[in-house]
């Protein structure tokens, strides 16, 4: 089944550091492997600094979130969608949510849109890794509301989708960064 338009929530333990405690929307997942972008670091390079036609589309923060380890050099638009159409340059991922290609003209994408992240990076899986991983305990996979990605608290991403899941998972929201100093 693929994970595309879902979030991976990075269990507590997970002990990688490019993951500690992030929340990683899937954007395509087969039999390829998995590839997504982490929506809650933003860093504090402006989009200006970067792509400065895209700023007037972009939402608020206004600045480059790093979506993962791999391809730190390349970016990645993730969009909005405002109704069912996909204009020029997007694809569409799930529901609401399209992938643009940055190289695609400002002005074709902003009227179809309602709002745009940009991603220097992204995270990736070779087949069956992603799916090693969660079965060993380091991912938590739950369902995504479209505005996740879109988070103006994107730093407290983490704990507030943990919090809204049902059961013992929500208990997690609360647990502490260094558990030592319990």
């Amino acid at each position: 089944m693929s994970l595309a338009g879902r979030l991976l929530v990075a269990a507590p333990a997970l002990g990688d550091p490019n993951f500690e405690r992030t929340v990683v929307l899937m954007l395509s997942h087969d039999d390829d492997g998995a590839l997504g972008v982490v929506v809650n670091r933003p860093t504090d390079v402006p989009i200006t600094s970067i792509l400065p036609a895209w700023q007037p589309v972009v939402s608020e923060p206004d600045v480059v979130f790093r979506g993962g380890p791999v391809s730190l050099d390349s970016a990645l638009g993730l969009v909005i969608l405002a109704n069912e159409d996909e204009p020029l340059g997007v694809r569409r991922v799930r529901g609401q949510l399209g992938v643009v290609d940055l190289d695609a003209p400002p002005e074709v994408v902003s009227p179809a849109v309602t709002g745009m992240r940009v991603f220097a990076g992204y995270a990736g899986w070779s087949p069956d890794q992603l799916e090693t991983e969660i079965d060993e305990g380091a991912w938590y996979v739950v369902d995504a509301e479209a505005m996740d990605a879109f988070s103006s608290a994107a730093e407290d991403l983490w704990r507030t989708v943990l919090r809204r899941q049902a059961g013992r998972l929500s208990w997690l929201a609360t647990f502490p960064s260094d558990p030592s100093m319990n």
